[in-house]
């Protein structure tokens, strides 16, 4: 059996699984992401040491990275986080680090792209051509998946930076350093954080934070259906455990579409809008999904 190293790099931690899919993962583990010169070397030491004491050869390994990232092969900057807020990552070449460091072949895509892959492939959106994944934690991301492929024109998309409008109740002034008030600055884990004076993960179901988020990701969906017509779209991440949300998200977007798109995705919506079926599993195995032949 052939075998691959997939590796996630999150904006809060780094997630790496050998195996060749979901059923034959042989190792994991998670880093914290602290600066490239820490978290990184710790990576290729964890993928070479498995190697080692599994007696296997890692044939390829695939990346999905925390971004912006410039994925296009005729850039000088490609394989390049760019203008992360994180700034010690900030224009760092994490793609030519690991060819230079694993001495395999790379595969580099987006996080969202990488989880939104590993879910076409063997998740939520398996057999499915166009669909959507989000995910929401400390950023908000997208991946837009096309006939199987992600979405790719002048850069990746943002989904976390549309513009959205604030709820009527909701005075928090957004905290994205480029777009305040975007998806990601009015709904991320550090929103609600802030918003509130308290770890969201304190907060009773029945709070108003929840009401408010809800509105904020129901926006997002109401504009990613107008625009890209996915025919699924996947919520995931940490802040979408909360007991209930996604059933709230569920609502909102139907009320915010106000009846303007009439399709039997819509009736069926406990089908359409989904948690993802891998978990914080989806961006590794995402990033092994790269690497290896298509199923759908």
């Amino acid at each position: 059996m052939e075998y691959f190293a997939g590796i996630e790099a999150g904006g809060t931690k780094f997630k790496c699984i050998i195996a060749n899919d979901p059923s034959t993962i042989i190792a994991e583990e998670t880093f914290q992401t602290v600066v490239p010169e820490l978290t990184l070397p710790r990576v290729v030491e964890f993928i070479k040491d498995t190697s080692s004491n599994k007696g296997i050869q890692i044939k390829a390994a695939g990346l999905s990275c925390f971004g912006p990232v410039d994925l296009d092969p005729h850039s000088p900057t490609y394989g390049n986080i760019t203008t992360t807020p994180k700034l010690k990552w900030r224009n760092y070449p994490i793609l030519n680090f690991f060819k230079n460091n694993l001495e395999v072949p790379v595969a580099f895509e987006t996080d969202v792209n990488g989880a939104a892959l590993g879910e076409g492939k063997w998740g939520a959106a398996k057999g499915i051509s166009d669909f959507v994944y989000i995910t929401v934690g400390t950023g908000i991301g997208g991946g837009v998946i096309h006939n199987h492929k992600p979405l790719f024109g002048m850069t990746h998309p943002e989904i976390g930076h549309m513009k959205i409008q604030s709820h009527p109740d909701d005075s928090f002034p957004g905290n994205c350093p480029y777009h305040t008030t975007c998806l990601e600055g009015l709904a991320n884990a550090p929103a609600l954080a802030a918003r509130w004076n308290i770890d969201p993960a304190t907060l009773p179901d029945d709070h108003p934070a929840w009401e408010f988020e809800a509105y904020y990701l129901g926006q997002a969906i109401h504009n990613l259906i107008l625009v890209c017509s996915p025919k699924r779209i996947i919520l995931g991440g940490g802040v979408l455990n909360r007991h209930g949300l996604i059933e709230k998200v569920r609502i909102e977007a139907i009320r915010i579409l106000n009846g303007y798109i009439s399709t039997s995705y819509l009736d069926r919506i406990d089908e359409y809008i989904v948690p993802p079926l891998l978990g914080d599993r989806a961006g590794a195995l995402g990033a092994i999904a790269m690497l290896t032949k298509s199923s759908n």
